[in-house]
This record gives C-alpha cells, sequence and structure tokens, in this order.
C-alpha cells in the first residue's frame, strides 16, 4: 500500500531490536531466568512478547506455565535476575542504518522520540549517549513512565502527549507484534522493522502501514516516502 511521511510531524522509535542489536541477549537472558523459576521461554517466545513491560511477560509466561499469576515479589526477583544476566553479556551493537535514519529523520524536521518497554537502565542511559543531539531523557518513554505497558497503546499515547502532536502526525517504528498492535491502538501509522526470526506474516497480521526488514533498508528509502 501506499504511504507517505510528508504530512507527519514525529517520529516515535521502540528501542530493542530498532536501535540496538539486544535482542539476542534479551531472548539468553530471559530463558536463563525463566528456567531458573521453573518456567520456560523460547526464543520465539521472547520476540513474541517483546515490547512488554517486564512485569507482563513474567505474569504471562506464569500463567501459561504454571496457571496462575507470579506474586509481585517473585516478578522482582525473577525481573531481577534477568537485568542482572542481561548487563553481564557483551554490550549489544547499535543496529545498522539507525543513526542514518534518525539524521535524515531529523533533517526534515521530524521530532524523535523513544518508546520502550524496556526498564534497562543501562541502555536507556547508553541511548542518550549513542544517539546524542537527538534523544534526552525528556524524549523517551520506558517502562518507568507508564503503568499498562505494550500492546496497551499507553505508551505511545504518552509519546504524542510528550511530542505535543496528534496521532495523524505521527509515525512509529516497531519491530515487535505487540509494540505494532500497541502504536495501531493509538491510532498512529507504523513501520514495521523485522530485525528478528518471526515470519513476516506475524508482524503484518498487526496493521502495520508498511513492512521493511532491517534499519538501513528503511535508512535507505526514508526520504522517497517524504
Amino acid at each position: 500500500m501506499s504511504f507517505s511521511l510528508h504530512n507527519k510531524s514525529a517520529i516515535l522509535f521502540d528501542m530493542d531490536g530498532v536501535l540496538y542489536d539486544s535482542m539476542p541477549n534479551h531472548s539468553k537472558a530471559w530463558s536463563q531466568a525463566m528456567a531458573k523459576f521453573g518456567m520456560h521461554m523460547t526464543p520465539h517466545d521472547v520476540y513474541l512478547n517483546e515490547g512488554a513491560t517486564g512485569h507482563d511477560t513474567v505474569v504471562r509466561i506464569s500463567l501459561r506455565d504454571r496457571g496462575f499469576e507470579a506474586s509481585e515479589s517473585e516478578i522482582d526477583q525473577i525481573y531481577g535476575y534477568k537485568a542482572q544476566l542481561f548487563r553481564s553479556m557483551p554490550e549489544a551493537c547499535v543496529m545498522p542504518g539507525a543513526k542514518e535514519v534518525f539524521r535524515k529523520a531529523a533533517a526534515a524536521g521530524l521530532k524523535i522520540l523513544i518508546v520502550t518497554g524496556s526498564g534497562q537502565k543501562n541502555l536507556i542511559e547508553r541511548v542518550q549517549k549513542d544517539f546524542e543531539g537527538y534523544i534526552t531523557r525528556d524524549r523517551m518513554v520506558t517502562a518507568f513512565e507508564v503503568t499498562r505497558g505494550k500492546p496497551w497503546p499507553d505508551p505511545y499515547l504518552k509519546g504524542l502527549e510528550i511530542a505535543g502532536v496528534s496521532a495523524s502526525e505521527a509515525v512509529v517504528v516497531e519491530n515487535a507484534p505487540l509494540g505494532i498492535r500497541a502504536a495501531v491502538a493509538a491510532g498512529i501509522d507504523t513501520i514495521a522493522v523485522n530485525t528478528g526470526p518471526l515470519e513476516d506474516e506475524i508482524l503484518q497480521a498487526e496493521g502495520p502501514a508498511l513492512l521493511m526488514h532491517s534499519m538501513q533498508e528503511l535508512a535507505d528509502r526514508i526520504e522517497t516516502l517524504f
């Protein structure tokens, strides 16, 4: 379908799997953390749940594997252990093409924000350094800013509020099914970037306006979208 950025004034990016090639590390950390607490989380599960808060992910997997919700103290334990594992892993690289997308979006006059379900403080701090000049903490919506994470529209509605724009004036760049669902539910046109192992059809089922397969592809094509 045809899609244009000519009437957009803000662009909202997910972080993991969009700006950083961090999902393999998240996948390993979640798998090991869940196993420690008697649950099973495959890489496929991790990518399907990507974008949700750590709290919601633990609740969802506990209900599936054990038939009951984890307690708040157990959720804190599991997510704390997962975060510890994630921090111990090699630093994820910036996605090829991501900085070029930022540069071209800024040159076109778009406000740039990040909307992530992450509560990983090290990555939240790092993105402000790696994308200095484009991103400051007040232009980020993280797990700390919302009660309901993706797939609820709340994170993207918060992003619109911060940007001071309507849904029709914004575009989202997402790689996760739950993230696309959240953005679409907020009424925002969404570019899906499939940087993981999920089939295209899984992302397309959530209703993005456009689907690409890397941030470099988006960087190469973004000017034509204006």
